[in-house]
């Protein structure tokens, strides 16, 4: 093989999210014009995207390149590695690999969002998948917050890639299938030339701790609470929920579930197995108002404040079928997300103000993370042994942390590679090195629409929640070049108009003169009179208000015959 052509043929690795932020994760293996996709995952909305729904990766760089996708490889069923699937699958087209719980999580996605052609793959960690002569795939067992993680070894030409993806060392985890530590260090034996390691936790010292201490503080609520309980968790936190159910079982209580997506979480995990639930446990929630309190538990959404999730309308007396008793105990048993704090801390207040008692706090211990700290990740790090790394799942802050530990290890600072989603990482003949960038982003879901909401959507929607819009409205003869009337001025969220009247008759006399200076000739041309319009009337509201709303201008043609507006 010529050096060229062997150049051409390097392995890279494309992140399209998932690195530098919380959530979108997506990497793809390239080797040639093959590829694997690892985890297509979404990222919740921040405050900025207004009226967004979800967030998921911009694929572009793989339909433009027409690439043949082997396979799309998933790691867990969060939402943030298996939600955008829905989205981009079709575009995709390639056979999806999962473990029986992600794809029974991914199936009741798919139900919601019907596709054509799907092709569903169960994987287990024992096994191995060859989708190519360049893609050996090996699988392990991982401890995560869901059941059924696993992480992954490619084997290819080039060397051996690991996909961690989340993770942490739990020595006694609820299910009992602890992290399979020897295939971890039979990789380190073998020789990694890269491993993408989870970072989320890399800026906490020590040791995550064990779901099963979560277990202690649930067990300790209910044998002492004399009132009914309300716990909000991930609808995916299976784990959790399975502790919540036994505790009620121990102290002989009734649970009754609440919220859609929770409700399809367990009535999947019951069905697979992962969830052990008797029937006679569950109540119908149209019964719960006739239990006493003292034998009632309820599991529900929520726990991220999320406007429309369960808890948040209970908390707002919204719920059509679960009301707020002075004295219930409500645990939310999830920490924040990044960005979603004023949410939970919202739903929180309006929960004391129903005179709840509500356990919300980090040290009350009723949620422990999915992902390892500082010496998890130490201890990653001496099994595998990897010649370079990738520090994913994380912030910058984040993936800088994760950086120094690696270094601490004695890992060079140029072997550990802190990206962006889009730059390329090359592999070849043993060294790696940063290989350009391809289009790489986000694309935004508004409702139906997918990609139809682009930055300029959003900065109109900004200006409309900051500072409102000013309609400013002409008619106009253009037979004849005349306006006949306007400007008239209306206005939505900028100022009350009762209280603003001199305000918007002085703002008439401005637009008038500017408008009186256009010419006949540029009576015709409609975009240049809407231009001195909205250039008149952003500097006059700018130095009456220091506000800058935006600014409509809308001429009606009335001229025999014509039926323009614009």
């Amino acid at each position: 093989m010529s050096r060229k052509n062997k150049k051409s043929q390097a392995l890279q690795l494309i992140p399209l999210g998932g690195v530098g932020e919380i959530g979108k994760n997506m990497f793809v293996l390239k080797y040639g014009q093959e590829c694997i996709i690892m985890d297509v995952g979404l990222k919740f909305p921040d405050e900025s995207m207004l009226g967004v729904d979800i967030v998921i990766p911009d694929i572009s760089y793989l339909m433009d390149q027409q690439i043949k996708i082997l396979g799309i490889i998933l790691s867990h069923g969060h939402e943030d590695h298996i939600g955008a699937l829905p989205y981009i699958i079709e575009d995709l087209n390639a056979p999806i690999y999962g473990t029986r719980l992600t794809l029974g999580l991914l199936e009741a996605k798919f139900m919601e969002h019907p596709v054509k052609n799907l092709t569903l793959n169960e994987i287990n960690p024992d096994q191995s998948l060859i989708l190519s002569e360049r893609f050996k795939l090996d699988f392990f067992r991982t401890n995560h917050s869901i059941p059924d993680s696993v992480g992954l070894a490619v084997e290819t030409p080039d060397g051996i890639i690991v996909y961690t993806s989340d993770f942490k060392f739990d020595q006694t985890p609820v299910d009992g299938r602890i992290t399979d530590y020897f295939k971890l260090a039979e990789l380190g034996r073998k020789g990694v030339i890269a491993a993408l390691i989870d970072s989320t936790n890399a800026d906490r010292p020590g040791y995550t701790l064990s779901e099963k201490e979560v277990g202690k503080s649930i067990d300790e609520i209910f044998r002492l609470s004399r009132s009914r309980i309300i716990l909000a968790t991930f609808a995916s936190n299976i784990h959790r929920i399975q502790q919540v159910v036994d505790a009620a079982i121990r102290y002989d209580r009734k649970i009754g579930i609440v919220g859609r997506s929770i409700i399809n979480s367990v009535a999947i995990s019951t069905e697979l197995g992962y969830l052990n639930i008797p029937k006679d446990i569950i109540v119908d929630l149209d019964k719960i108002k006739h239990m006493p309190h003292e034998k009632m538990a309820l599991i529900t959404t929520g726990s991220q404040g999320e406007p429309m999730s369960a808890l948040t309308r209970i908390s707002q007396s919204e719920h059509r079928q679960v009301e707020i008793f002075p004295g219930d105990t409500v645990i939310i048993a999830a920490n924040p997300i990044p960005g979603n704090e004023k949410l939970v801390a919202r739903t929180v207040n309006n929960l004391f103000q129903l005179k709840a008692d509500v356990i919300y706090r980090p040290i009350s211990g009723v949620h422990v993370s999915g992902h390892g700290s500082e010496e998890e990740i130490k201890l990653m790090l001496n099994l595998l042994r990897p010649k370079y790394l990738i520090p994913v799942h994380g912030e910058y802050r984040q993936q800088t942390y994760f950086s120094k530990i690696a270094q601490k290890l004695g890992i060079p600072e140029e072997n550990i590679f802190i990206t962006k989603p889009g730059n390329v990482i090359e592999f070849a003949e043993g060294k790696g090195r940063m290989a350009g960038s391809v289009p790489a982003g986000r694309v935004l879901v508004d409702g139906f629409g997918v990609g139809d909401v682009g930055e300029v959507v959003i900065r109109d929607r900004q200006i409309l929640a900051e500072d409102g819009i000013v309609i400013i409205v002409l008619a106009v003869d253009q037979a004849k070049n005349e306006i006949l009337a306007g400007p008239e001025i209306i206005t939505r969220g900028f100022v009350y108009v009762r209280e603003s009247i001199d305000l918007l008759e002085d703002a008439k006399g401005a637009l008038s003169k500017a408008i009186a200076k256009i010419n006949r000739e540029q009576m015709q041309e409609w975009s240049k009179i809407k231009a001195r319009i909205r250039d008149a009337a952003s500097s006059f509201f700018y130095e009456q208000t220091g506000r800058r709303p935006m600014i409509m201008p809308i001429i009606i043609d009335v001229s025999p015959g014509s039926n323009n507006r614009q």
